[in-house]
């Protein structure tokens, strides 16, 4: 059962791979911007997602710089919605 649920965790992380591939790529070719909701809501997400699968395949660097990229997110997010406020 718990190959099973690493299975399925490989893919919820592959996932997140994809997700943050996106991002990078939709700023790159000038589609998103660093400041935008978009890039930072894409970013977290894949984080987390990539952080779900290395609870089953635990490597400290990995989860290092995931958590990393996912409080560079979370100002990110905070600063787009701040400027959609105002």
């Amino acid at each position: 059962m718990l190959a099973v649920f690493a299975q399925f965790a490989d893919h919820v992380g592959v996932v997140g791979v994809l997700l943050t591939l996106i991002a990078y790529y939709l700023l790159s070719v000038g589609r998103l911007a660093a400041e935008s909701l978009s890039y930072g809501l894409l970013n977290f997400f894949g984080s987390w997602l990539i952080l779900f699968s290395l609870m089953f395949s635990w490597n400290l660097s990995s989860v290092l710089i995931e958590s990393a990229w996912i409080l560079i997110s979370v100002v990110c997010i905070y600063r787009a919605r701040r400027a959609a406020n105002r």
